[in-house]
């Protein structure tokens, strides 16, 4: 005997009906499941349906037997289950005896139910007669009237015109409310107010109604204030006998569709409650109602009540008023249709009783932050919740499901249950939380914002309460951390690193180990749990920059700045050192580098590298950094009038960004300008100023000062030095950006300046390039400088700082430095694993390079210089390009070279290298030639003025009549930012923004821009471990992944599909915390012919796109139209509604991508626009 047979023998033991008993669920979606488990449990046979577009459908498969409707594509996917006919047949030919038609769909249609009683088969609702005379709104009301019991006003019969709307306008006045005559759910309703467009709202709900229920009809009635909702659940059987379950409070709605049902009524006075209930039973018993049914009411603000309408047919509401009653209304209703009274069922009205609180919530995919836009596509996770007093009523709800566009969004209905209210407002919280939904938007958030609104919580909400209250839309969202880490995860095991600049993968395969520091005595220090020593940032935070300056001065010896976690690895691996490798050996610094003067770690290059590349926010870095070490100062490098950027910007985007530079742990700004011009150069130090920041205002140092006839000589550098001191600096910087500073140069220039300022910090930076910065370093400290740049030792030399122990020993009993060189050396361990985890950007440099006093291409360029050079095929002509390099200098007229100037002779050289030119050659051709855009923002004047000015007649030559010619500082042309505006522009982008944000889209627009898109799609990728992040997991490998404090993802990859040849995609395959996750990939390696529409970016308001998946059923504009923001350009019908889809912006449409009845997926691009001013 098979299985099946003898499970239908177990039913066949407690089968209650007979030979007659087996039921068709004429609907989809959760409804037949929730019939088919009491049916099941009535020892019935089960039968669904399902459109071909349903196929996959859950209630199929929850069903004994199960049939298509038609042939495959016969009925459109909503019209399929509205195909009286065909569903009759189906019945007929497979012996069914009931037809339930859950809700929605037929089961107010009176026809569907005639013609089923007429074909022999049961009809399980109300007879045809009753829903003529109670689901018709307008029939509805002429029964309440018989019934003496109260209505709202409204017209006495269907209206056909927008005329007989407006004449109802004219005698009752505004609000009213358009609703379509048959059906429910939300469908065709329109709220029109005083100056609202009658003529569309009415044309909107007859053809939305038409769409749903097949009748286009409406009517009009007065629209009350901020009434509740209440409904009272009847059970009516063929003997004349009424019951009623009590009430649910169905206030809270959107779109006229309820999203949060409660029972009982938790604020309704007893009295009202009575006479509701009573009206209810006197209705049903009026128009002779049998099976279950619905009365509903709206009770105003006076507490009077008013009849609305009865809905023929079971209520998604229904579970809650079973958990409160403790009655299967569904098994009621079948056994009723079979010939039972209430009696025989014990259903007798003094018998049933209330106990505690139900609520439901109704999960659905969709948005509310995009004004509750349906959402498609394919679950990646669904974890549902559960536990006592949880229910769960679902239809596609489980990973892989796909969510369709043709039908209602709704995915699960959450019904929770206890003993108040408040348990079971708090329970519902528990429960929504418990929830896991990935791959569809849903309205978790929204639900859980309303629960926890003070009006839920008091029972106090109106049908209008959602509308009524914008802070329900300030949610708290689901981060989806894990799913957005497993997408990156999956492109990264497709199609390898995207990071620019890397090639190759990390050499280092294991976890880096963090080492060990110990005491005098050889005792391993705790740095996690033992506090830090107490370092010159207490100096600074006690006593103030001034004193801090003072102090730093009168030190006895040469203090020491570590450059390792800003400029060492600009310098050797490119700038892309993650705040994940700086964060794990913060604790081992603050404790081994306790004296040192500061820590660089922030600001120039690696601020917007940190977006651009590494994907991850420089300010989160600046405030995690802090965290780990509060006791050694940290120093950022501050591009004077450009802040971080690298063109100038207005003042007042660099004093907003320094202060909120120094607000969030930046100590001593490096103020430096690139061509030494003052006026920039004091942007940017009176900034500091303002923010009460440490200045070190810096002379940039160019090429071999000790060469005859240099133009940069040391009466040119006593010269700056002492205009920076009338400006007014707390410690001078001496920025030798090459490293061309020789120990003679050193010693002369720092003497110099010692002697002529005794009492002013003198802090020193160089390159090793050349291999010469311990000597040159020496000399310096030898000199009199207060504080030297140094690298630990495995990033150090080469075009990085000199290394700090190499410096210790050649100062090791002269000068001291307060620097315990046993635990620099013991922290040198981690950052030499570091260099093999990075070594996919190392540059390829066997050595120091002497050519640097010729070329003087600065040590941060040189291996980036190089790495283009290699990108544009002139790897091979390396030489030629530094050749170039020094030609471009003198074109230029012997710039000082710091970014971005460094940048335009370096494009030059390449530029020329490119093209075949000599220096004569660019003289020659200037006013023909096209330059690059850097070369021509300096000779316009956008980076400053050059000392000793523009070399002419090359300037004027390049410009042509192109380019203006600045002869002011650039940021006195620039109009402020106007800040405010900013913060709105990005709060409607991006969401919850902070000053930190608007200081980095100063910085640095598209860069942020395209840093936020990242993060949408992928999450906080600075989590990932820097394998991970660089390289592709291997199949079996586990990664662990620590989103936060106590929270661990623990990932593996399983396995990567085979290439989809119509998709180009490939499924990726991993295990999460033991679940399995599936991950679709386009593999871009392949190329695969498909037809895809082009999608909206949704951050540019002149591209249109659809909100979600759907058909285009009107199209308002046509290329060349002008249309207002706010104004219709199309009109889409998606899940049984229509949406009109507006402008965003003012413009002129550049091109229609779409046409009507045209089939389009979410954020597929209608219309474009462009720039233009529409008639007013």
């Amino acid at each position: 005997m098979s299985i099946n047979k003898k499970l239908n023998g177990l039913r066949d033991n407690f089968n209650l009906l007979g030979t007659r008993n087996k039921i068709l669920v004429a609907n989809r979606g959760e409804i037949p499941i929730r019939i088919f488990r009491s049916a099941h449990e009535l020892s019935m046979q089960t039968v669904a349906i399902y459109s071909h577009e349903d196929r996959l459908s859950t209630h199929r498969l929850k069903a004994d037997e199960s049939y298509v409707i038609g042939e495959p594509h016969q009925f459109t996917p909503v019209g399929a289950y509205l195909a009286i006919d065909e569903i009759i047949n189906i019945a007929k030919r497979h012996g069914v005896d009931y037809i339930h038609p859950g809700y929605g769909f037929l089961s107010e249609n009176s026809e569907f139910a005639d013609k089923v009683a007429k074909a022999g088969i049961t009809w399980i609702g109300p007879p045809a007669s009753v829903i003529d005379s109670v689901g018709d709104k307008v029939s509805a009301r002429n029964l309440a009237t018989k019934a003496n019991v109260p209505t709202v006003p409204g017209t006495p019969g269907p209206i056909r015109t927008v005329q007989d709307a407006q004449d109802f306008v004219n005698e009752y006045g505004y609000p009213v409310i358009i609703k379509a005559a048959f059906g429910g759910g939300g469908r065709g309703m329109r709220v029109v107010n005083e100056g609202d467009d009658l003529a569309d709202a009415f044309q909107r709900a007859s053809s939305e109604a038409l769409t749903a229920f097949g009748d286009g009809t409406c009517f009009v009635e007065r629209f009350l204030n901020k009434p509740k909702h209440i409904e009272v659940q009847l059970l009516a059987d063929t003997h004349g006998n009424v019951i009623h379950l009590f009430e649910r409070d169905c206030s809270v709605q959107r779109r006229h569709q309820k999203v949060v049902e409660v029972a009982p009524a938790k604020t309704l006075p007893r009295e009202v409650r009575d006479a509701i209930l009573t009206d209810a039973v006197k209705l049903a018993k009026e128009c002779g109602y049998q099976n279950a049914g619905t009365a509903e009411f709206l009770v105003d603000d006076q507490n009077r009540h008013y009849f609305i309408e009865i809905n023929p047919r079971i209520q998604v509401e229904h579970t809650i008023t079973e958990e409160i009653t403790g009655i299967d209304i569904v098994a009621a209703q079948i056994q009723i249709a079979a010939g039972a009274s209430l009696e025989q069922l014990g259903l007798l009205q003094d018998k049933i009783t209330t106990r505690g609180f139900a609520i439901q919530c109704r999960i659905t995919t969709e948005d509310p932050a995009k004004n509750f836009q349906p959402d498609t596509g394919r679950l990646e996770v669904y974890d549902s919740a559960g536990g006592n007093g949880v229910r769960l009523d679902g239809g596609n709800a489980y990973a892989g499901a796909i969510i369709s566009p043709h039908y209602d969004s709704m995915l699960v209905k959450c019904s929770c249950s206890g003993s108040t209210y408040e348990v079971v407002r708090r329970k519902m919280i528990r429960a929504l939380i418990e929830f896991r939904i990935r791959g569809v938007k849903t309205n978790i958030p929204f639900l859980l914002t309303l629960l926890t609104h003070p009006v839920f919580i008091a029972g106090d909400y109106w049908t209008t309460f959602i509308d009524d209250t914008p802070q329900l839309f300030k949610m708290v969202s689901s981060q989806n951390r894990a799913q957005k880490l497993l997408h990156y995860l999956a492109d990264l095991a497709v199609n390898g690193s995207s990071i620019k600049g890397q090639v190759g993968i990390p050499q280092l395969k294991k976890v880096p180990d963090i080492p060990h520091i110990h005491d005098a005595q050889g005792n391993v220090i705790d740095v996690t749990n033992v506090p830090p020593p107490a370092g010159w940032r207490q100096v600074l935070l006690e006593q103030g920059p001034e004193e801090f300056a003072k102090q730093v001065r009168q030190f006895q010896g040469t203090l020491l700045m570590d450059t390792t976690w800003r400029d060492a690895h600009q310098s050797l691996l490119a700038t892309r050192v993650r705040t994940h490798d700086l964060a794990k050996i913060a604790p081992t610094t603050a404790h081994a580098l306790a004296s040192a003067f500061a820590l660089e770690c922030w600001g120039g290059a690696t601020f917007d590298v940190a977006m651009r590349f590494l994907h991850e926010d420089p300010w989160k870095r600046l405030r995690t950094l802090r965290k780990l070490v509060p006791n050694i100062p940290f120093q950022m490098l501050l591009r004077g009038a450009n802040g971080v950027a690298y063109s100038s910007l207005p003042d007042n985007a660099i004093d907003h960004f320094v202060k909120q530079a120094k607000d969030n742990g930046v100590d001593i700004f490096r103020v430096f300008d690139a061509l030494n011009d003052l006026d920039q150069l004091k942007v940017g130090v009176d900034a500091v100023k303002k923010a009460g920041g440490v200045v070190e205002a810096t002379v940039c140092y160019s090429g071999d000062m000790l060469q005859p006839g240099k133009k940069y000589n040391l009466d040119y550098y006593l010269e700056v030095t002492e205009k920076i001191v009338q400006m007014g600096t707390h410690i001078l910087g001496i920025k030798d950006m090459a490293g061309t500073m020789k120990p003679a140069a050193a010693r002369l220039l720092i003497g110099s300046i010692r002697a002529k300022y005794p009492d002013l910090p003198i802090h020193v930076h160089t390159h090793d390039s050349a291999g010469t910065a311990v000597a040159s370093m020496s000399a310096a400290a030898y000199a009199g400088a207060d504080v030297i740049d140094v690298a630990t030792n495995s990033m150090s030399g080469l075009t990085s700082q000199p290394s700090i122990n190499a410096l210790l020993a050649s100062l090791d009993g002269e000068i001291n430095t307060s620097i315990n060189v046993q635990h620099v050396r013991e922290l040198d361990a981690y950052w030499a694993e570091m260099r093999l985890l990075y070594s996919c950007f190392g540059a390829d440099l066997k050595g120091p390079d002497p050519e640097v006093y010729e070329h003087e291409i600065p040590g941060g360029q040189l291996t980036n210089l190089l790495f283009q050079a290699q990108q544009l095929g002139l790897g091979e002509q390396w030489t030629e390009t530094k050749r170039a390099y020094k030609e471009a200098n003198m074109l230029l007229g012997d710039i000082v070279k710091v970014t971005p100037t460094s940048k335009v002779v370096g494009d030059l050289a390449q530029f020329m290298v490119s093209n075949k030119l000599t220096s004569e050659d660019v003289k020659r051709l200037a006013n023909s030639l096209d330059f690059p855009d850097s070369v021509m923002d300096f000779f316009e004047g956008l980076m400053g003025q050059p000392y000793g000015g523009f070399p002419e007649p090359l300037r004027s030559d390049i410009l042509r009549n192109k380019r203006r010619k600045l002869t002011c500082r650039p940021g006195l042309e620039l109009v402020p930012f106007e800040l405010n505006n900013i913060k709105e522009d990005l709060q409607t982008r991006f969401g919850d923004i902070n000053e930190c944000d608007i200081a980095s889209y100063n910085m640095y627009p598209k860069v942020y821009e395209d840093f936020q898109k990242m993060k949408e799609k992928y999450g906080d990728l600075s989590v990932l471990p820097t394998k991970s992040f660089l390289a592709p997991a291997e199949i079996g490998e586990e990664i662990l992944v620590t989103i936060q404090q106590g929270k661990t993802l623990i990932i593996k990859l399983q396995a990567i599909g085979d290439l989809n040849k119509e998709t180009g995609k490939r499924e990726v395959f991993f295990e999460l915390n033991g679940e399995m996750r599936k991950i679709s990939v386009t593999d871009k390696s392949q190329k695969v012919e498909t037809v895809a529409k082009p999608k909206a970016d949704t951050h540019d308001p002149f591209q249109i796109g659809a909100p979600m998946a759907g058909v285009i059923v009107e199209v308002k504009v046509h290329k060349g139209s002008l249309v207002k923001k706010g104004e219709a350009v199309a009109v889409l019908s998606a899940m049984k509604m229509e949406m009109v889809i507006s402008s965003p912006a003012d413009g002129l449409v550049k091109e229609v991508l779409v046409n009507e009845s045209e089939n389009v997926d979410a954020s597929d691009l209608l219309v474009l626009l462009e720039e233009s001013t529409p008639p007013s």
